[in-house]
Protein backbone atom coordinates (compact mmCIF):
# COMPACT_ATOMS: atom_id res chain seq x y z
CA UNK A 1 0.00 0.00 0.00
CA UNK A 2 2.56 2.05 0.79
CA UNK A 3 5.00 1.70 -2.08
CA UNK A 4 1.32 2.21 -4.57
CA UNK A 5 1.06 5.90 -2.66
CA UNK A 6 4.47 6.60 -2.09
CA UNK A 7 6.51 6.16 -5.30
CA UNK A 8 4.33 8.24 -7.61
CA UNK A 9 4.54 11.22 -5.56
CA UNK A 10 8.38 10.43 -5.14
CA UNK A 11 8.36 10.63 -9.01
CA UNK A 12 5.73 13.26 -9.54
CA UNK A 13 7.84 15.65 -6.78
CA UNK A 14 10.82 15.12 -8.98
CA UNK A 15 9.86 15.92 -12.74
CA UNK A 16 8.68 18.70 -10.68
CA UNK A 17 11.87 20.12 -9.43
CA UNK A 18 13.54 19.39 -12.18
CA UNK A 19 11.31 21.27 -14.58
CA UNK A 20 11.70 23.81 -12.37
CA UNK A 21 15.39 23.53 -12.56
CA UNK A 22 14.99 23.75 -16.24
CA UNK A 23 12.67 26.31 -16.27
CA UNK A 24 15.42 28.78 -14.44
CA UNK A 25 17.96 27.29 -16.91
CA UNK A 26 16.53 28.22 -19.56
CA UNK A 27 15.34 31.77 -17.88
CA UNK A 28 19.21 32.22 -17.89
CA UNK A 29 19.63 32.38 -21.23
CA UNK A 30 17.14 34.61 -21.93
CA UNK A 31 19.19 37.37 -19.83
CA UNK A 32 20.63 39.99 -22.32
CA UNK A 33 23.78 42.39 -20.89
CA UNK A 34 22.33 45.97 -20.75
CA UNK A 35 23.44 49.35 -22.97
CA UNK A 36 25.10 51.46 -20.77
CA UNK A 37 23.24 55.24 -20.54
CA UNK A 38 22.54 58.00 -18.51
CA UNK A 39 19.53 57.94 -17.36
CA UNK A 40 17.13 60.88 -17.53
CA UNK A 41 15.67 60.35 -13.93
CA UNK A 42 16.85 61.73 -11.11
CA UNK A 43 17.87 59.19 -9.27
CA UNK A 44 17.98 58.24 -5.26
CA UNK A 45 20.36 55.89 -3.49
CA UNK A 46 19.05 54.25 -0.40
CA UNK A 47 21.73 53.05 2.27
CA UNK A 48 20.15 51.75 5.69
CA UNK A 49 22.47 51.09 8.38
CA UNK A 50 22.71 49.62 11.91
CA UNK A 51 25.60 49.42 13.84
CA UNK A 52 28.02 48.98 11.00
CA UNK A 53 31.32 50.56 12.28
CA UNK A 54 33.54 49.03 11.06
CA UNK A 55 32.72 48.47 7.83
CA UNK A 56 30.23 51.27 6.78
CA UNK A 57 33.52 53.85 5.75
CA UNK A 58 34.92 51.14 2.84
CA UNK A 59 30.76 51.29 1.64
CA UNK A 60 31.38 54.90 1.70
CA UNK A 61 34.74 55.25 -0.49
CA UNK A 62 32.65 53.20 -3.00
CA UNK A 63 29.76 55.16 -3.26
CA UNK A 64 31.72 58.33 -3.72
CA UNK A 65 34.07 56.45 -6.09
CA UNK A 66 30.67 56.11 -8.79
CA UNK A 67 31.52 56.79 -12.49
CA UNK A 68 28.13 58.92 -12.66
CA UNK A 69 27.09 62.44 -12.80
CA UNK A 70 26.91 63.76 -9.13
CA UNK A 71 23.98 66.14 -10.53
CA UNK A 72 22.03 62.92 -11.77
CA UNK A 73 21.66 61.36 -8.16
CA UNK A 74 22.02 61.83 -4.15
CA UNK A 75 22.48 59.07 -1.40
CA UNK A 76 21.15 59.29 1.59
CA UNK A 77 22.62 56.69 4.30
CA UNK A 78 19.63 56.26 7.16
CA UNK A 79 20.59 55.19 10.12
CA UNK A 80 18.19 52.89 12.20
CA UNK A 81 18.57 53.64 16.16
CA UNK A 82 22.65 52.06 15.76
CA UNK A 83 24.25 51.76 19.31
CA UNK A 84 27.51 52.06 18.08
CA UNK A 85 29.75 54.89 16.57
CA UNK A 86 28.44 54.20 12.84
CA UNK A 87 26.41 57.63 12.48
CA UNK A 88 29.33 59.78 13.90
CA UNK A 89 32.00 58.00 11.96
CA UNK A 90 29.82 58.39 8.52
CA UNK A 91 29.21 62.28 9.09
CA UNK A 92 32.75 62.74 10.01
CA UNK A 93 33.91 61.16 6.70
CA UNK A 94 31.65 62.46 3.73
CA UNK A 95 33.19 64.57 1.24
CA UNK A 96 30.20 64.56 -1.23
CA UNK A 97 27.93 67.06 -1.13
CA UNK A 98 24.90 64.86 -2.80
CA UNK A 99 25.46 62.54 0.40
CA UNK A 100 23.60 62.81 3.79
CA UNK A 101 22.75 61.15 6.70
CA UNK A 102 19.23 61.28 8.25
CA UNK A 103 17.84 59.42 11.98
CA UNK A 104 14.78 57.43 11.39
CA UNK A 105 12.87 58.72 14.52
CA UNK A 106 12.08 56.26 17.09
CA UNK A 107 8.44 56.69 16.79
CA UNK A 108 8.38 55.78 12.99
CA UNK A 109 6.79 52.62 12.00
CA UNK A 110 8.85 51.62 14.80
CA UNK A 111 7.79 47.48 14.48
CA UNK A 112 8.55 47.43 10.67
CA UNK A 113 12.50 47.39 11.40
CA UNK A 114 14.81 47.97 8.35
CA UNK A 115 11.41 48.53 6.17
CA UNK A 116 11.02 51.81 7.87
CA UNK A 117 14.81 52.98 7.46
CA UNK A 118 13.96 52.03 3.72
CA UNK A 119 10.53 53.68 4.01
CA UNK A 120 11.79 56.56 5.98
CA UNK A 121 15.10 57.48 3.41
CA UNK A 122 12.41 57.29 0.11
CA UNK A 123 10.34 59.72 1.86
CA UNK A 124 12.96 61.86 2.41
CA UNK A 125 14.23 61.57 -1.17
CA UNK A 126 13.26 62.96 -4.73
CA UNK A 127 14.68 60.66 -7.14
CA UNK A 128 12.33 59.02 -9.82
CA UNK A 129 14.18 55.84 -9.49
CA UNK A 130 14.90 54.19 -6.09
CA UNK A 131 18.03 52.11 -5.88
CA UNK A 132 18.62 50.46 -2.62
CA UNK A 133 22.09 48.97 -1.61
CA UNK A 134 23.41 47.84 2.13
CA UNK A 135 25.97 49.92 4.23
CA UNK A 136 28.40 46.42 4.31
CA UNK A 137 28.54 46.29 0.53
CA UNK A 138 31.26 47.22 -1.72
CA UNK A 139 30.55 48.50 -5.19
CA UNK A 140 32.79 48.90 -8.00
CA UNK A 141 32.38 52.44 -9.81
CA UNK A 142 30.26 51.54 -12.84
CA UNK A 143 27.49 49.79 -10.69
CA UNK A 144 25.58 52.83 -10.01
CA UNK A 145 25.94 53.47 -13.93
CA UNK A 146 25.10 49.95 -15.38
CA UNK A 147 22.16 49.33 -13.21
CA UNK A 148 20.53 52.22 -13.75
CA UNK A 149 20.47 51.49 -17.40
CA UNK A 150 18.77 49.00 -17.27
CA UNK A 151 15.60 51.20 -16.93
CA UNK A 152 13.28 52.13 -19.59
CA UNK A 153 9.51 53.20 -19.71
CA UNK A 154 8.26 50.05 -19.06
CA UNK A 155 10.65 48.81 -16.64
CA UNK A 156 9.41 49.48 -12.76
CA UNK A 157 12.06 46.95 -11.16
CA UNK A 158 15.80 46.23 -11.50
CA UNK A 159 17.19 43.49 -9.61
CA UNK A 160 21.57 43.48 -9.22
CA UNK A 161 23.68 40.22 -8.48
CA UNK A 162 25.34 40.41 -4.89
CA UNK A 163 28.07 37.96 -3.76
CA UNK A 164 29.95 36.90 -0.54
CA UNK A 165 33.44 37.37 -0.18
CA UNK A 166 35.10 34.95 0.90
CA UNK A 167 37.98 34.46 3.34
CA UNK A 168 39.91 31.18 2.85
CA UNK A 169 37.87 29.13 5.04
CA UNK A 170 35.37 26.40 3.60
CA UNK A 171 32.63 27.83 5.71
CA UNK A 172 32.91 31.01 3.68
CA UNK A 173 33.59 29.41 0.67
CA UNK A 174 30.37 27.24 0.90
CA UNK A 175 28.23 30.93 2.08
CA UNK A 176 29.69 32.39 -0.99
CA UNK A 177 28.39 28.98 -3.41
CA UNK A 178 25.22 29.04 -1.50
CA UNK A 179 23.95 32.86 -2.15
CA UNK A 180 25.15 32.72 -5.67
CA UNK A 181 23.00 29.91 -5.96
CA UNK A 182 20.28 32.20 -4.69
CA UNK A 183 21.25 34.87 -7.07
CA UNK A 184 21.64 33.06 -10.04
CA UNK A 185 17.99 31.33 -9.64
CA UNK A 186 16.03 34.61 -9.05
CA UNK A 187 18.21 35.84 -12.21
CA UNK A 188 16.76 33.03 -13.82
CA UNK A 189 13.48 32.84 -12.72
CA UNK A 190 12.98 36.72 -13.94
CA UNK A 191 14.38 35.55 -17.21
CA UNK A 192 11.75 33.14 -17.67
CA UNK A 193 8.99 35.74 -16.77
CA UNK A 194 8.28 34.66 -13.20
CA UNK A 195 10.33 37.08 -10.41
CA UNK A 196 10.58 35.88 -7.70
CA UNK A 197 14.02 36.16 -5.78
CA UNK A 198 15.94 39.38 -5.32
CA UNK A 199 18.13 41.14 -2.80
CA UNK A 200 17.71 44.70 -1.43
CA UNK A 201 21.25 45.12 -1.47
CA UNK A 202 21.49 45.54 -5.16
CA UNK A 203 18.07 46.83 -6.40
CA UNK A 204 16.06 49.83 -7.74
CA UNK A 205 12.48 50.48 -8.80
CA UNK A 206 10.44 53.71 -10.08
CA UNK A 207 8.77 55.78 -7.14
CA UNK A 208 5.71 55.36 -9.04
CA UNK A 209 5.44 51.69 -9.05
CA UNK A 210 6.62 51.56 -5.16
CA UNK A 211 3.51 54.00 -4.20
CA UNK A 212 1.37 52.53 -6.78
CA UNK A 213 1.19 49.05 -4.92
CA UNK A 214 1.60 51.22 -1.81
CA UNK A 215 5.21 50.57 -0.93
CA UNK A 216 5.82 48.51 1.94
CA UNK A 217 2.16 49.27 4.03
CA UNK A 218 0.85 45.75 2.99
CA UNK A 219 3.95 43.30 4.81
CA UNK A 220 5.12 45.82 7.22
CA UNK A 221 4.57 43.51 10.31
CA UNK A 222 7.36 41.32 8.07
CA UNK A 223 10.54 41.73 9.31
CA UNK A 224 11.99 40.81 6.06
CA UNK A 225 10.62 41.43 2.02
CA UNK A 226 11.53 44.86 2.10
CA UNK A 227 12.36 43.33 -1.95
CA UNK A 228 10.90 39.95 -2.86
CA UNK A 229 7.59 41.28 -1.19
CA UNK A 230 8.01 44.67 -2.89
CA UNK A 231 9.09 43.10 -6.83
CA UNK A 232 5.97 40.58 -6.75
CA UNK A 233 3.65 43.30 -6.39
CA UNK A 234 5.08 45.76 -8.61
CA UNK A 235 5.27 42.87 -11.09
CA UNK A 236 1.91 41.42 -10.44
CA UNK A 237 -0.29 44.24 -9.25
CA UNK A 238 1.59 47.13 -12.40
CA UNK A 239 2.01 47.37 -16.07
CA UNK A 240 5.80 47.06 -15.53
CA UNK A 241 8.34 44.72 -16.18
CA UNK A 242 10.94 43.62 -13.87
CA UNK A 243 14.72 42.96 -14.97
CA UNK A 244 17.83 41.51 -13.75
CA UNK A 245 21.06 43.47 -14.96
CA UNK A 246 23.22 40.81 -15.86
CA UNK A 247 27.05 42.29 -15.98
CA UNK A 248 29.57 41.34 -13.46
CA UNK A 249 30.53 45.28 -13.37
CA UNK A 250 27.29 45.61 -11.34
CA UNK A 251 27.98 43.06 -8.93
CA UNK A 252 27.67 44.28 -5.09
CA UNK A 253 30.01 42.00 -2.84
CA UNK A 254 29.50 41.96 1.25
CA UNK A 255 30.78 39.67 3.42
CA UNK A 256 29.88 36.52 4.55
CA UNK A 257 28.29 35.22 8.27
CA UNK A 258 31.15 34.78 10.77
CA UNK A 259 28.92 31.97 12.49
CA UNK A 260 26.78 29.19 11.98
CA UNK A 261 24.24 30.62 14.20
CA UNK A 262 24.59 33.56 12.47
CA UNK A 263 23.84 32.64 8.94
CA UNK A 264 20.82 29.64 10.52
CA UNK A 265 19.33 33.30 11.64
CA UNK A 266 19.54 34.82 8.42
CA UNK A 267 18.71 32.15 6.17
CA UNK A 268 15.84 31.41 8.52
CA UNK A 269 14.66 35.57 8.35
CA UNK A 270 14.90 35.25 4.66
CA UNK A 271 12.68 31.92 4.82
CA UNK A 272 10.14 33.62 7.08
CA UNK A 273 8.54 35.67 4.17
CA UNK A 274 8.10 32.75 1.91
CA UNK A 275 4.32 32.52 3.66
CA UNK A 276 3.70 36.37 2.95
CA UNK A 277 3.76 35.95 -1.24
CA UNK A 278 0.86 37.24 -2.71
CA UNK A 279 0.68 34.88 -5.56
CA UNK A 280 -1.08 31.62 -4.22
CA UNK A 281 0.12 29.55 -6.60
CA UNK A 282 3.87 30.86 -6.16
CA UNK A 283 3.11 29.32 -2.99
CA UNK A 284 1.87 26.23 -3.97
CA UNK A 285 5.22 26.31 -5.90
CA UNK A 286 7.25 26.40 -3.10
CA UNK A 287 5.63 24.08 -0.82
CA UNK A 288 6.51 21.67 -4.05
CA UNK A 289 9.63 21.77 -3.72
CA UNK A 290 10.07 21.70 -0.35
CA UNK A 291 8.51 18.46 -0.16
CA UNK A 292 11.06 17.16 -2.91
CA UNK A 293 13.64 18.14 -0.47
CA UNK A 294 11.56 16.44 2.24
CA UNK A 295 10.58 13.53 0.65
CA UNK A 296 14.61 12.86 -0.35
CA UNK A 297 14.74 12.27 3.78
CA UNK A 298 11.66 10.06 3.47
CA UNK A 299 13.06 8.11 1.02
CA UNK A 300 16.64 7.57 2.73
CA UNK A 301 14.64 6.65 6.42
CA UNK A 302 12.57 4.24 3.75
CA UNK A 303 15.46 2.41 2.02
CA UNK A 304 16.95 1.16 5.60
CA UNK A 305 13.14 0.16 7.13
CA UNK A 306 10.98 -0.82 4.30
CA UNK A 307 13.07 -1.69 1.05
CA UNK A 308 15.78 -1.14 -0.92
CA UNK A 309 14.14 0.16 -3.83
CA UNK A 310 13.81 3.60 -1.92
CA UNK A 311 17.49 3.89 -2.02
CA UNK A 312 17.38 3.48 -5.75
CA UNK A 313 14.91 6.09 -6.07
CA UNK A 314 16.65 8.15 -3.91
CA UNK A 315 20.11 7.55 -5.73
CA UNK A 316 18.50 8.74 -9.19
CA UNK A 317 16.97 12.11 -7.74
CA UNK A 318 20.19 12.86 -6.34
CA UNK A 319 21.69 12.36 -9.48
CA UNK A 320 19.37 14.19 -11.27
CA UNK A 321 19.48 17.18 -8.96
CA UNK A 322 23.25 17.38 -8.80
CA UNK A 323 23.64 17.60 -12.70
CA UNK A 324 20.97 20.02 -13.25
CA UNK A 325 22.09 22.42 -10.17
CA UNK A 326 25.43 22.13 -11.66
CA UNK A 327 24.49 23.05 -14.91
CA UNK A 328 22.46 26.13 -13.48
CA UNK A 329 25.62 27.30 -11.07
CA UNK A 330 27.94 26.66 -14.35
CA UNK A 331 25.94 28.40 -16.88
CA UNK A 332 25.41 31.80 -13.58
CA UNK A 333 28.96 31.81 -12.42
CA UNK A 334 30.29 32.19 -16.23
CA UNK A 335 27.26 35.26 -16.79
CA UNK A 336 27.86 36.73 -13.24
CA UNK A 337 30.72 35.52 -11.20
CA UNK A 338 33.66 33.57 -10.62
CA UNK A 339 33.76 29.58 -11.76
CA UNK A 340 35.84 28.70 -8.73
CA UNK A 341 32.82 29.30 -6.70
CA UNK A 342 31.87 25.28 -7.85
CA UNK A 343 34.67 24.30 -6.03
CA UNK A 344 32.69 23.06 -3.00
CA UNK A 345 29.80 21.98 -5.16
CA UNK A 346 29.86 18.32 -4.16
CA UNK A 347 30.17 18.92 -0.49
CA UNK A 348 27.52 22.01 -0.54
CA UNK A 349 25.05 19.47 -2.26
CA UNK A 350 25.62 16.93 0.79
CA UNK A 351 25.11 19.78 2.96
CA UNK A 352 22.18 21.13 0.85
CA UNK A 353 19.09 18.49 1.21
CA UNK A 354 19.56 19.12 5.71
CA UNK A 355 20.12 22.92 5.03
CA UNK A 356 16.66 23.57 3.28
CA UNK A 357 14.58 20.81 5.53
CA UNK A 358 15.44 22.73 8.84
CA UNK A 359 15.78 25.90 7.09
CA UNK A 360 11.75 25.83 5.86
CA UNK A 361 10.77 24.74 9.25
CA UNK A 362 12.58 27.21 11.30
CA UNK A 363 11.60 30.18 9.26
CA UNK A 364 8.25 28.94 8.99
CA UNK A 365 7.46 28.26 12.35
CA UNK A 366 10.53 30.44 14.71
CA UNK A 367 11.60 33.48 16.29
CA UNK A 368 14.90 34.97 15.03
CA UNK A 369 17.50 37.44 15.63
CA UNK A 370 18.69 40.21 13.45
CA UNK A 371 21.12 43.19 14.02
CA UNK A 372 20.35 42.34 18.02
CA UNK A 373 16.83 42.41 17.62
CA UNK A 374 14.76 39.66 18.67
CA UNK A 375 12.13 39.38 15.77
CA UNK A 376 8.99 37.49 15.07
CA UNK A 377 8.26 35.66 11.97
Amino acid sequence: MIDTILTPLFILLLVYYSYFLLGIFRGLKKLRHPQVKTVDEFVSVIIPFRNESDKILKNLRSIEAQDYPKEKFEVIYVNDSSSDDSFEKLVRAIKSSNIKVISVPNEFSPNAHKKRAVRFGIEKSVGEIIVTTDADCIHGKEWLKILVSCFDNNTGFVSGPVEFKENGNIFSKLQKLEFAGLIIAGAGLIGMGEPVICNAANAAYRRKGFESVNGFNDHLAVSSGDDELLMQKIWKDTGYKIKFCLSKKVVVSTVPNSSIKEFYYQRKRWASKGLFYQDKFLILKLILIYLFYFGLLIQLILSVFVSRFYFILLTESIVIKLILEYLILKKGSELLFDKKNLEPFLLAELLHIPYIIIAGISGTFGNFIWKERRLKR
